[in-house]
């Protein structure tokens, strides 16, 4: 999605996005990196841990939302960046192999009284699985453009 604009995020309008794959070197190289608990990094190690197996960090899965997120919900042409995020959760383990999808529902969106060209989208975001088991949910605030000339 290449230009879209804080009009085009109305209230109540809902998304589907990906899917994205995750693979057993993408989650072993992510624990190394950032996360190096057992049951990220290691499968034999994991195996005998308390989810019976590799499982995905749970940042490895926010950094699986973010760039589905990034790629197809948000657009480079007016996206602001994030004043944060709320009720951030990892319901279920992700494991290698899995297929995830991004749902998305917008829940508010005002503009900026101090700066209009601008407004601020609340959306809750869910991540599920191919079995639809909800792996992330979430409630994201961005800063949007609005439509210039508009």
């Amino acid at each position: 999605m290449s230009e879209r604009w804080f009009e085009d995020y109305p209230v109540g309008t809902t998304g589907e996005y990906g899917p994205i794959r995750v693979t057993e070197d993408d989650v072993v190289d992510f624990g190394h990196r950032f996360d190096p608990q057992p049951f990220h990094v290691d499968a034999e190690a994991a195996a005998a841990g308390p989810f019976g197996g590799l499982i995905a960090s749970g940042w490895h899965t926010c950094a699986l939302m973010m760039r589905l997120y990034a790629d197809e919900y948000l657009s480079p042409v007016s996206s602001l960046g994030s004043p944060g995020i709320d009720e951030l959760r990892w319901r279920a383990p992700v494991r290698p192999g899995d297929e995830l999808t991004l749902r998305t529902a917008v829940e508010d969106a005002r503009v900026s009284r101090s700066k209009p060209d601008r407004g601020l989208l609340r959306t809750r975001i869910e991540l599920v699985g191919g079995d639809g088991t909800v792996v992330l949910s979430m409630v994201a605030m961005n800063l949007v453009r609005t439509r210039p000339g508009g």
